[in-house]
């Protein structure tokens, strides 16, 4: 039962890391890219024109 529990932990956190890598490498992140939520919206750009 032992080896059945350190299994399930072990699982959860290669695949913990293997989704952060995944993320990491193939999703398009805007903003920072640390994944907080900071990503900018295409409609409101940080760039504006001066009148």
């Amino acid at each position: 039962m032992q080896e059945f529990i350190i299994f399930l932990i072990f699982a959860f956190a290669v695949g913990y890391m293997g989704n952060r890598a995944y993320r990491s490498f193939f999703k398009k992140q805007a903003g920072c890219g640390k994944g907080c939520g900071c990503e900018t919206d295409a409609k409101t750009s940080a760039i504006t024109t001066a009148k």
